[in-house]
């Protein structure tokens, strides 16, 4: 089979395609025809030894896919061959023809989604889900900011907490991605690039009940003064360290809280996409495709998911 290959940790640019084996599997294990792989910027962190993730070698990268059961382990339950599935992990990487799937972190694909767009769905929403309503405990009718909203787990995080009747407002850096946010149905987009764009929600009486924050180490010290009284923060990204006053969440009896959905465990992934599947097969979700890559352009897709003015989920198609 073709898989995409990288020898050590190193860039985008050495990842190359090459014909393997087709994987085994033992009796708890799956195996899965990939036909879409997602991209997101863990799968370059892991590629590239950095923010303390490891791997070994050779190493394929993808943690997200989505594709067809070619075989279940005697010891699984609950799937059959020929079943459309998306994984949020996998046991030898979906950027190849065929990846080792673990049933506790496959599911059903709604059947209204494409295998594209079911790729988008393992970290992305999943993560969304946990942030929102996981972590930050969101509620029908709460005033929630999603605070850098076009990328994957943004764009996710729009048509959740939409979907929960929440008052969503969001952030984006260019005016395509105000664009994109206006179509998801944001009627109030923010420019983060405006070092006051928060200036106005920094007061109780006008402050976000919940902010979904992508970028702590730049906006972090803002969003504790935009918070309303009982307000929260949950932590999605951040690269770098960042200065706040511990008085902006004393006087709010605010919180900041940290989602990483390395730390989720089998149950909660269980019940999340059980959550996910009836939004998803009634139209309520549904992932944005920015851009489709073959096997070949990998590299260039492990370059492109680190850059600003993310509009969507990057995917490599495998035919």
């Amino acid at each position: 089979m073709k898989s995409v290959q990288i020898q050590n940790y190193g860039p985008a640019s050495e990842l190359s395609v090459e014909n393997i084996a087709t994987p085994t599997i033992n009796a708890d294990q799956l195996l899965i025809a990939v036909k879409a792989a997602g991209v997101n910027p863990v799968d370059t962190y892991i590629r590239s030894g950095t923010n303390n993730y490891t791997t070994s070698f050779p190493h394929t990268p993808g943690l997200d896919g989505a594709g067809i059961i070619d075989a279940v382990g005697d010891n699984i339950k609950g799937f059959h061959v020929g079943q459309r599935v998306y994984f949020s992990r996998n046991l030898s990487g979906s950027s190849a023809e065929f990846a080792i799937g673990i049933p506790t972190h496959t599911f059903p694909l709604a059947d209204t989604l494409s295998y594209e767009e079911g790729a988008c769905l393992g970290i992305p929403y999943t993560t969304a889900h946990r942030a929102l309503l996981g972590r930050a405990n969101a509620k029908t009718g709460e005033k929630v900011l999603v605070h850098g909203a076009t990328g994957a787990v943004g764009i996710a995080t729009v048509q959740l907490a939409r979907a929960m009747g929440m008052e969503v407002i969001a952030s984006a850096g260019t005016e395509e991605g105000k664009a994109l946010l206006e179509s998801q149905g944001v009627q109030t987009v923010l420019d983060h690039t405006q070092a006051d764009h928060l200036a106005p929600y920094q007061t109780l009486d006008q402050g976000f009940d919940v902010i979904i924050e992508m970028l702590a180490n730049h906006n972090l010290d803002q969003d504790l003064k935009a918070l309303a009284f009982g307000g929260r923060v949950a932590v999605v990204g951040n690269r770098g360290t960042v200065e706040i006053n511990p008085r902006d969440l004393m006087a709010r009896d605010a919180a900041v809280m940290g989602v990483a959905l390395a730390n989720i465990k089998p149950a909660e992934l269980s019940l999340i996409a059980k959550s996910l599947y009836p939004l998803l097969n009634g139209g309520l979700l549904k992932p944005v495709v920015r851009k489709t890559y073959s096997l070949e352009e990998t590299s260039q897709a492990h370059e492109d998911v680190l850059k600003s003015g993310a509009q969507g989920n990057l995917i490599i198609k495998i035919d």
